[in-house]
Formats: structure tokens, sequence, C-alpha cells
């Protein structure tokens, strides 16, 4: 004779009401609703609307439903590019140009739709390589003059906003990436200020774009090989934390000091990254899915739990225009049937 033990069995509790505090993974029968529920990480990427433009170098800033992509290059020999074009949530709109069109602009960039910047880079499309000190300032449909960097730089990292912004390492040297920065400016809206330097020079590293001029964080890049270091900023001085999971550079990442996102990147020849880390102001983890597509060089920005990645290049092709959407709706109770 089959026993109420046998039907059920032992591993799975069964409960009439679902547990107040359940650990991802468990599973239990709630007897009061007749379901098997269980408690796992949902975090996914979707596809989102393509860009106009392809292309890959490229800056941008803002939120999942209203971002900026802007510049970077999508043909050889290198076209710097000046285009602009602003996201609603489904779909990407041409927008004004900047006056000088650049590359190297992964990372690159702080502030909201209708009150952003855009700094650095590179200007010229022959060898040495050119950086620029020079930051454009927008305001939803145009592009004006801000302030002058004191260390010319590309591929930085950078967080805040229009008028309390922050960039971070970089590259500032020869071709082919140049050498690696530490060097650290904080921008008023107006001019930037030289203030202490990260503890790992590096470029084409991550960052918490949604983070702010006190409360930053850096993570990833390349020094004189890839790195998975981490940093985080005070609005005084840098402090090593926790390193990635998963060591690259060409990165992208989103949220902020004590929530943040990163994905994508690449780290070596042909190895680009699908991978999706969560930052919880301590420790990263990996997120069990990744990128719909592997990708470095993009550009990214939101929170936790609603960004994007846009462009960039992949190993099959480049350039990139497909958009990625985050929802990340953390760890849930789920009903299994």
């Amino acid at each position: 004779m089959t026993t109420f033990k046998e039907i059920r069995g032992t591993a799975i509790q069964v409960v009439s009401s679902d547990p107040s505090n359940p650990e991802e993974g468990q599973i239990w029968y709630n007897s009061s609703s007749g379901t098997l529920k269980g408690y796992k990480t949902v975090n996914t990427w979707a596809s989102g609307g393509s860009l106009g433009t392809g292309r890959y170098s490229l800056g941008g800033f803002g939120t999942q439903t209203a971002a900026v992509a802007v510049g970077g290059y999508n043909t050889v020999p290198v076209t710097n590019l000046t285009n602009t074009e602003n996201y609603n949530g489904t779909s990407w709109t041409a927008s004004g140009s900047m006056a000088t069109g650049r590359r190297y602009l992964s990372g690159i960039g702080f502030g909201t739709q209708t009150a952003g910047a855009i700094y650095g880079g590179v200007t010229n499309t022959t060898l040495p390589q050119t950086y620029s000190t020079a930051t454009e300032e927008y305001d939803g449909s145009t592009w004006s003059s801000g302030g002058t960097l004191n260390t010319a730089r590309g591929n930085s990292g950078g967080a805040g906003t229009q008028t309390a912004g922050i960039t971070f390492g970089g590259s500032n040297g020869t071709p082919g990436g140049g050498g690696p920065s530490s060097s650290t400016e904080t921008y008023n809206g107006t001019s930037w200020t030289s203030v202490n330097s990260m503890n790992t020079a590096r470029y084409s590293l991550g960052n918490a774009g949604a983070g702010t001029q006190t409360a930053s964080l850096a993570f990833g890049g390349y020094t004189t090989a890839v790195t998975a270091a981490t940093e985080s900023w005070n609005g005084t001085s840098w402090t090593s934390v926790n390193s990635l999971n998963t060591a690259r550079y060409g990165l992208s990442g989103a949220g902020t000091q004590t929530a943040g996102l990163a994905f994508g990147g690449v780290n070596g020849p042909g190895t680009h990254q699908s991978a999706t880390e969560l930052w919880n102001g301590t420790s990263w983890t990996s997120n069990p899915t990744g990128l719909t597509s592997p990708k470095a060089l993009g550009g990214g920005c939101g929170t936790q739990t609603a960004a994007i990645v846009f462009g960039g290049y992949t190993n099959t092709s480049s350039p990139f225009a497909p958009s990625q959407e985050w929802t990340g709706v953390g760890i849930q109770t789920i009903t299994v049937s």
C-alpha cells in the first residue's frame, strides 16, 4: 500500500505558508495553495532596440529607458564618429552630433539623457594616436564645450552627474591602448580637479556609472595584463576590495558603489565574454545567465536592476548595433507547479 511519505517524500518540506527567509535553491510544498515552490535567482538579459549606427569604443550614459550613445568608430580605415543617439526604452533616435569625432570612449561619460558629459578619447585617425582633454556637455539634443581635463585619456571610467562627475584610469600613451593611467579627476560642471590616484593603473575598465562623485566603483581593465581588481572610491581615496570572478577588459558596467553590475569584455584574443556579475558592496557574485551575445567595448548604463548595453563588437560581428537590456529582480520565490 502506498503511503503519504512515499507520495510526498521527505526531502521537500511541506508547509502551510511560504518561509519568511528562504535560502537560494530551497524548495518547499505549500499545502495551503497546493503548489510546489522554490527560491532562485531570476536576473536575465533580453534583446533591446538596435542602434541606427553600429559601432564600438563608444561612450554612453543615462538609464535603461533614457540612454545616450555617442562617438566611437565602425570603419577601417578609422573614422571617428560624432553621431549621438537617444534611447526611449524601445528604440534609438538620432540626435545632435558632437563637435569633435572621437573613439576610445568606452566607460567614459556621466549624467542623464538631458544633462550629460563626454570627455577625452582619441580624436585623430593616424598614428601616433592623439588623446584629447576636451569635454563636451549634452542637453538632450545639442552639445556644447565644457572644461578641460588635466590629463588627456581614453577608455577611462566615469560616474556622477554633469555638475558633479568623476573620471579615473584610462590610457594616455602609445598606440594600441597606451600606458595605463591611475589618475583621478572630479568635475564641477565648469572645471576638472586632480585628486588622489587609483591603486592600480589601468584602462578599458568597467565602472558603476550610476555611482556618484563621492561613491564610485572601478573594476577590471588592463594594466600590463588583464586584471580582475576592484577599487572603491569614498570621495577622498581609493580602496582595493574583492576582485571580479572573471578577469577582463573592455567590459561595461552599471549600478552604484554598493550595488554594481559588470558585463561583457574580453580576457584574451578572441575570448569575448558574456559573463555577468553582481556587486553587493562587499563581493562579486556570478549570475547564472550572461549576455545573449558576448561583446566588448560596448556602451553601458543604468542600475543593478535595470541596465542596458549597446554597440561593441563580438567574436563574429564587428561593429555591433543591437542592444541588450538587463532585468535584475534578484532572488525571489517562484511557483514550480
